[in-house]
């Protein structure tokens, strides 16, 4: 059964929320590891999650007309940034997922270091230092695609770059303290968020 282009909105935009639904379903019955006392907690890092949460929240309020496309032209751009944006939606969520479960008792929503800390290198660690970010800003990009106009998902893309940087840095300063020179090879040899780019 052939779908036709008109449905593509709709089905990305379905798609989209029916990520969004399973990312934080995911998050809320995960199960949760035994508790380790913390080592060293940061606050600071709650400015860099408001700055993630405006970006969210910037995609959604500056909204085109829902179930409509952001491309304009021939049906085959519509078709592959439509696949772009499904694939990068529940890419982004099953690199999230990865991660949480990798670090395990270590996660935390706010930066911290608990007793018997390990630096994870491993699963989706190997590919990128902070790859739960690197699911979040596939997220973001797919919201914007499936919901938003260009300029609304660039400025989005900015902001939540500067909240995740105010981030990445409380935590590697943690991790560097922690790890040493061990962080700092870890660092040297692998990228923040972005393969080879960041």
């Amino acid at each position: 059964m052939l779908i036709h282009i008109e449905a593509l909105p709709t089905i990305v935009f379905a798609a989209t929320v029916v990520s969004w639904f399973a990312f934080v379903i995911a998050f809320l019955t995960r199960k949760k590891p035994p508790q380790s006392p913390d080592k060293k907690r940061d606050p600071r890092s709650i400015t860099g999650i408001a700055l993630q949460g405006v970006s969210y929240a910037t995609v959604w309020a500056a909204h085109r007309p829902y179930f409509t496309s952001l491309v304009r032209g021939p049906g085959t751009l519509e078709i592959i940034v439509s696949v772009v944006t499904v694939a990068v939606a529940f890419g982004s969520l099953a690199f999230t997922m990865a991660a949480v479960n990798t670090l395990g008792k270590e996660w935390s929503l706010t930066a911290r270091v608990v007793e018997g800390h390990k630096l994870a290198t491993s699963g989706p660690y190997a590919l990128v230092r902070h790859p739960i970010y690197t699911g979040m800003l596939g997220m973001l990009v797919a919201t914007g695609l499936a919901v938003s106009y260009w300029p609304a998902l660039v400025v989005a893309v900015v902001v939540f770059f500067v909240g995740t940087i105010i981030r990445i840095r409380i935590e590697e300063g943690l991790l560097r303290e922690t790890f040493g020179a061990e962080f700092d090879d870890y660092a040297r040899n692998v990228a923040a968020i972005v393969p080879v780019v960041f």
